[in-house]
């Protein structure tokens, strides 16, 4: 079987803390970083480590490390919505944002892939209420 065909893991271990992190798109990476024009996309597959206490954000696959330094804005931990700006708190202090993000989300009024760090959707990581 070629390379080209072989199945690839959607996830990768953090050289920074070894915590397994799923794959981002080279896009998402140049939407939040600083000169971005100054990043050269690889062709190499990209992952996002969510973790605040690591200081990699994202990793490719011969792991070369942007880090938190390099963002445009330091929020790492700290939203849960980057389309709307809910933090964690908001969203604890008042379930219907969860409601509201889910409908804009319907009408797709959303930019996950390029707002949010991880590329994807933040509904999964809404606190239960």
């Amino acid at each position: 079987m070629s390379d080209c065909c072989a199945s690839h893991p959607k996830k990768r271990r953090c050289p920074g803390n070894g915590h397994e992190c799923a794959e981002v798109s080279a896009s998402t990476i140049a939407h939040h970083i600083k000169d971005s024009w100054l990043w050269e996309d690889e062709g190499q597959r990209y992952f996002y480590c969510d973790d605040p206490g690591c200081d990699i954000v994202y990793f490719g696959e011969d792991d070369t490390a942007i880090r938190t330094s390099r963002l445009r804005k330091p929020a790492k931990g700290d939203l849960l919505c980057f389309c709307f700006g809910v933090a964690h708190s908001d969203a604890l202090n008042n379930p219907g944002i969860r409601e509201f993000v889910l409908e804009k989300t319907r009408l797709r009024l959303c930019s996950c892939e390029t707002s949010n760090l991880s590329g994807r959707c933040c509904l999964k990581d809404f606190p239960n209420t």
